[in-house]
């Protein structure tokens, strides 16, 4: 299992992407809004395009509502 943080920025202008921080943590740019869980099915998706994995091994382990996650894959 790899778990990763993220740091989700909803309602991005820019194209939806991932960028990886100096701290090992990463940056997720969502063009999805924080509403009805959109931006954490945008980003599920996003991290998995990135990983190339299957959506369905993606978990949120916590952060669900908050800006702050951290996922599990």
């Amino acid at each position: 299992m790899t778990q990763i943080q993220v740091k989700v920025k909803p309602g991005s202008k820019q194209l939806s992407r991932l960028e990886k921080q100096a701290d090992g943590s990463y940056v997720a740019f969502l063009t999805a809004r924080a509403h009805d869980g959109e931006a954490n099915k945008a980003l599920v998706e996003l991290v998995a395009k990135t990983f190339r994995i299957p959506k369905t091994s993606i978990a949120i382990t916590s952060g669900a509502k908050s800006r702050q996650k951290n996922l599990e894959f």
